[in-house]
């Protein structure tokens, strides 16, 4: 039997995690969608990355390395002979994290025996609305990646703002990966033009319009229902909700 690996996109997932799916866990703690990601050598990424989780967030530049860096490793050390399940979901949040995992598995030519898992059925909560045995199920219908060089490509493209051909790339992949191409196009859709805030803060701006409220909660929650396409968590709704009322 070969070795199994398992990556998932975040915490929440490994807590549920049933013990019945054997194999080791590699949680990928980072939060692509925001802050630099120019940097193509490993180390000076993730030194740029923690200097802007270090001013962005109550974090130190030493604790984001240590918890985040040091998983991302684990994936460049994996070895020969085994099997590398994905666990990601719809959402940009973790789609832009799936694509940089990607580009970490593309080194190893070797590593050619590639899955991706995802919830059987949709909803804001992705697998944190799955029961353990729901879990089981999503990993038993995994989908082979044949090519983990695709999903690479839409990284070096996101990477590089390339938006033209990460829209092309999702649109080539369309018939097999259906979710991409809704992922790619919301995160076009936030980016800001001009007197247009870009989709997230006009949503936000909707909502507290109809809920004739600013405060926070109940705006993200609203959010969270309507544009779960981005799987923001609080720290990214609290930013869209600063800007959401400077321009109320």
């Amino acid at each position: 039997m070969p070795a199994e690996y398992h990556i998932l996109n975040g915490d929440a997932l490994k807590h549920q995690f049933p013990a019945a799916i054997k194999g080791d866990l590699i949680i990928a703690r980072e939060c692509l969608i925001e802050g630099p990601t120019q940097e193509t050598d490993f180390d000076r990424f993730f030194k740029k990355r923690a200097e802007f989780i270090a001013k962005t967030y109550a974090e130190t530049e030493e604790n984001h390395l240590k918890k985040v860096k040091f998983e991302f490793q684990k994936i460049l050390d994996i070895k020969e002979n085994c099997e590398i399940n994905l666990w990601f979901e719809h959402d940009l949040f973790c789609q832009v994290n799936f694509w940089f995992v990607s580009t970490l598995i593309a080194e190893n030519p070797h590593l050619n025996k590639v899955f991706l898992v995802m919830p059987n059925k949709l909803s804001q909560f992705g697998f944190g609305g799955l029961s353990k045995t729901e879990l089981i199920e999503a990993y038993k219908h995994r989908k082979s990646i044949n090519n983990i060089q695709y999903f690479a490509a839409l990284w070096r493209y996101y990477q590089n703002n390339d938006l033209e051909e990460l829209k092309l790339a999702a649109r080539n992949l369309q018939k097999e990966f259906p979710f991409l191409l809704p992922a790619v196009e919301a995160h076009i859709a936030r980016i800001p033009h001009k007197n247009d805030p870009a989709r997230p803060v006009k949503v936000i701006l909707e909502i507290m319009n109809e809920l004739k409220t600013e405060e926070f909660i109940p705006v993200f929650k609203e959010f969270g229902k309507r544009e779960s396409i981005y799987g923001f968590g609080d720290l990214q709704v609290k930013t869209l909700v600063e800007k959401a009322r400077k321009l109320r």
